[in-house]
Order: C-alpha cells, then structure tokens, then sequence
C-alpha cells in the first residue's frame, strides 16, 4: 500500500502512555467509617467494600508524539477515510463528522465502557471513537497469519464504516431492533450490521485508489486474507473444531469478502442495503 510520505489526520489521540487506574474506599474517610460500623456491628464488609469502589479518571499522561511508523501509517489511513467520506457525504448534500481514532495498550475506557485489548480494534458510537491497540496487527500476522498492511488498513476502514453507520442513522436502528427480537434473530442483525461495514470498507478502497493510487499487486488479497481469516465460521472451527450458525455475528469469511468485494467494485454507498436481502442470500 503507497502511503508513506502522505498526509495525516489530526483526529488520533494517543493513550499508549496511560491507562485506567483503578481506586478504592471511595467517600474518603466517611466511608471509611461507615465500614468500621458495619464490622463492629458483626456484618459483612465485603459488599460495601465494593460498592464504593469506582474507576478513578483516566490518568493521561503525557504519552508519546505520534511519530513512530505504525502511528504514522493508522494517521494516514484516517486521514484517507476522513478525506473520503467527506467528499461522498457533500456529494449527497451532508456533512461528515470525523471521528476520533485512540491508540491505547492493554485497556482503554470508552463511552461504552471498559475494554481491554482481547476484544481487538472497536467503535463506540456513544463517543463517535475508534479505539486500537496496534498489538492486535501482530496479532493478525502471527495467529491469523493476516499480515500486510492494506490488511491493516482494512481492519481501521471497517470500524470507521461503523462510524458511518453511525451518522446514517443505521446503528440506532439496528440496536433498537435487537431489543425487540431474541438472541438469534438479534445475532443475524448484528451480521448484517457488521458486513454492511465491510462493505462500506470497500466503498472507501475504491475512491482512495481512485484518488490516490493506495493500492499496489497484492493488497486486494491482503483485505480477503483479513476478511477471511476473521470470519465467524473460521474463528469458530479453530476455537473449538465446530461451527454453530446460529450464534454468528460477524458473518462468514464467504460472506466479508463478497461484501467488501462489492463494495470495492461499485464505490457506491446505495448499493450495500445488508438488510434488504433475505438473510440466506447474504
């Protein structure tokens, strides 16, 4: 992928230096005192103990400037989202919000709670952000054997596509779905949800070569190996040797790289409605 030496966004926030710190005995003295009372008077302290115990803020201290080369690659890549979308949301008359893109190590708090880096790269449309902890690109390469950096950029396109579910409107219709239907049928919206951003990932791979000739031999496999190797079906079968349908909620490799293939070749946003087709169909 041809991105060195290119522009940057100003929209990465780096946490690699901080983390969550956790306090306890909160209420200061008084609480303190009311856990003494508690033990004289024979009880259990236990689960007062740790109903007083809270999250102290974000400790953010002053980390590293965005300067290393994998800092400077997920930059470029946002800066390559945010130029995209922002042509294709006037072109339908909108403005495109850009998101905030936070690099972390380990842990990060998000509007949507606390989360550590086992649950690899995510969006939280509650803060508009893009959370990564780059851990999880060697992750790709040495237990996914997804490497490559298009795969890379893939993996940050697909959750700035949630971003533009986001702003769509798509996400606040789909999670007020899921609370009406049950687990299945709530996993099959989910399914629909994430390959429309697979999709929405091809969309953007199609204008960014278009713009910026992004694309050299070899990183169109790269997205499919990304697409593939993380796919509801291939993840189960290495897990535990078996697949359960049911309980997909990311879709099949098939099923990603038809989606961002789509999306690659049309260019249009119009065109990947997951949820008007019959959900065998997908």
């Amino acid at each position: 992928m041809r991105w060195q030496g290119r522009s940057q966004s100003e929209n990465v926030e780096d946490r690699r230096n901080s983390s969550p710190k956790t306090v306890g005995f909160g209420g200061g003295l008084f609480g303190i005192i009311v856990i003494l009372i508690v033990m004289y008077m024979g009880g259990d302290p236990r689960p007062l103990i740790q109903n007083m115990q809270q999250e102290a803020p974000q400790q953010q201290d002053a980390g590293p400037p965005i300067d290393d080369e994998m800092s400077q690659f997920v930059s470029v890549v946002l800066a390559d989202t945010e130029d995209v979308w922002t042509g294709l949301f006037r072109a339908e008359g909108d403005d495109y919000q850009k998101p905030k893109l936070v690099l972390f190590r380990e842990r990060v708090r998000s509007a949507c709670g606390m989360a550590s880096s086992a649950t690899g790269p995510f969006y939280c449309p509650a803060d508009s952000q893009v959370y990564l902890d780059l851990s999880f690109f060697d992750e790709m390469k040495q237990k996914f054997n997804a490497p490559g950096d298009f795969a890379q950029a893939y993996v940050i396109a697909h959750e700035v596509g949630h971003h533009v579910q986001n702003l769509l409107g798509i996400s606040d219709q789909v999670s007020a779905a899921e609370q009406r239907v049950g687990k299945e049928e709530a996993n099959r919206l989910s399914v629909r949800l994430e390959l429309q951003a697979d999709y929405l990932t091809g969309v953007w791979a199609h204008h960014a070569d278009q713009n910026w000739n992004i694309l050299e031999k070899g990183d169109v496999e790269e997205a499919l190996n990304a697409a593939t190797a993380i796919g509801d079906d291939r993840l189960q079968k290495q897990a535990r040797g078996y697949v359960t349908p049911e309980s997909f909620t990311h879709g099949t490799s098939k099923q990603r790289v038809r989606w961002f293939m789509r999306g690659l070749k049309s260019g249009r946003i119009s065109e990947g409605d997951t949820f008007e087709l019959p959900y065998d169909e997908l």
